[in-house]
């Protein structure tokens, strides 16, 4: 084939993957329309049987985290999941006890997942805190301790599993419970996306589920242990309003999309 039909031909091979992907996505808004209004338990039954042995469960010790956990052992799926976590380097001592005692518990053992760049190595390089760097600093710091390690585990996986639930926040009210994620190029599923706190919370004490002790202590949403990335909140305050406050950052970004995300550094991953 000469130069120039192989230039012509381009396209056409563009257009059929192109309609490959959509086909694709078409099929899961199917999947997510005949799983919307079923229990976690069957999206998780339907994503680890599809998908395994290529399906991670990503872990923060959160309250979705380990209730997904229980029900994926009470499945007996757990063994065909892996459960990886993001070690920042600055999460709580709370959330290390809560995935020790998780792995005690299930009989498990969860993937760690870092940056290249320690902790100590990062304020040398940047001259301190990027968390007192204002909103800029701290996308700087979410992205590389958080989205570009999260990136790189999830490469040639088929499909990761999420905790996010609509009520999080008005970028989520309309999340399906399954859907193509663009940016790592592979199958998403939000099991949980439909539960409220009052369902979470009676599952995990009907189910004894470990929990991480700072929920008692007011933190709804707990990330990294920062003076800025996660303070406990006043009754009446949004449950989001302990993370990042008063930066108007709502996520981290590992679930925004690519664009977004690549506004930070620039980079292709």
């Amino acid at each position: 084939m000469s130069t120039v039909e192989q230039q012509q031909a381009q396209p056409a091979e563009s257009d059929a993957d192109a309609a490959e992907l959509q086909q694709k996505i078409d099929e899961l808004a199917a999947v997510a329309a005949d799983l919307e209004n079923k229990p976690p338990q069957d999206i998780l039954r339907y994503a680890v049987e599809h998908y395994r042995p290529g399906v991670s469960l990503a872990c923060s010790f959160g309250m979705q985290s380990v209730v997904m956990v229980d029900m994926l052992k009470q499945l007996d799926l757990l063994n065909d999941t892996e459960v990886f976590y993001l070690d920042t380097g600055v999460l709580f001592a709370e959330t290390h006890q809560t995935r020790l005692r998780l792995q005690e518990k299930y009989g498990f053992r969860a993937v760690r997942v870092a940056a290249d760049l320690s902790w100590d190595h990062q304020q040398k390089k940047f001259g301190g805190h990027l968390y007192e760097q204002g909103a800029e600093g701290v996308d700087k710091c979410c992205y590389m301790r958080k989205v570009e390690p999260q990136r790189k585990h999830l490469r040639g996986k088929a499909a990761w599993i999420t905790g996010m639930r609509r009520g999080h926040n008005p970028s989520r009210a309309n999340m399906p419970v399954v859907l193509w994620d663009a940016v790592n190029g592979m199958v998403k599923f939000n099991p949980v996306a439909l539960w409220d706190d009052k369902q979470m919370w009676r599952y995990i004490h009907d189910q004894k589920v470990p929990y991480n002790p700072l929920y008692d202590q007011g933190y709804p949403s707990i990330g990294c242990n920062t003076p800025v990335c996660t303070r406990p909140v006043k009754e009446g305050e949004d449950p989001r309003s302990g993370r990042w406050a008063g930066l108007g950052k709502t996520e981290c970004g590992i679930h925004l999309d690519g664009n977004q995300i690549k506004s930070l550094d620039g980079s292709q991953l």
